[in-house]
């Protein structure tokens, strides 16, 4: 399981012109899962990822988590993730959980942010979006598990 995240301003999430979520102040996640991944991945990301400390306090360093600025959540599913690009110039996705694997995952991920008290929106898995943020700082994380 691979997370992309990004501490936004604000970001929103358009299906062909349609916004479809949006959130203020908090997180865009960029959600990939792999084949082996599962239920235990899942809780063991979404528990990082609330409590990482990369908000600033009064003293403009990163201290505090989405939790602590009681942030919004926008996450997105993104087999691309998970491409492969050692060999030739196609990146391979073969890595990549289906999406009767992969659908579930990111619903109970979602549900374990949710279960934290968040505000957790989404995309719409397996549709082609346009995301839209403003990076704040910019902060972009990378986590894998």
């Amino acid at each position: 399981m691979k997370a992309v995240l990004q501490r936004v301003a604000h970001s929103s999430v358009s299906i062909e012109g349609q916004m479809i979520s949006s959130i203020g102040k908090g997180l865009l996640i960029l959600l990939g899962i792999e084949r082996e991944d599962g239920i235990e991945k899942a809780q063991a990301l979404s528990k990082k990822i609330v409590h990482l400390r990369i908000f600033e306090d009064a003293q403009e360093k990163m201290n505090l988590s989405v939790l602590d600025i009681q942030g919004e959540v926008l996450v997105i599913s993104q087999f691309t993730l998970m491409a492969d690009a050692q060999k030739g110039n196609r990146p391979s996705f073969v890595k990549a959980a289906p999406p009767e694997i992969a659908k579930p995952l990111i619903e109970e991920f979602c549900r374990n942010l949710h279960g934290y008290g968040l505000t957790v929106k989404q995309g719409v898995f397996g549709a082609h979006m346009a995301v839209d943020l403003l990076n704040d700082g910019p902060v972009t994380i990378w986590l894998e598990n």
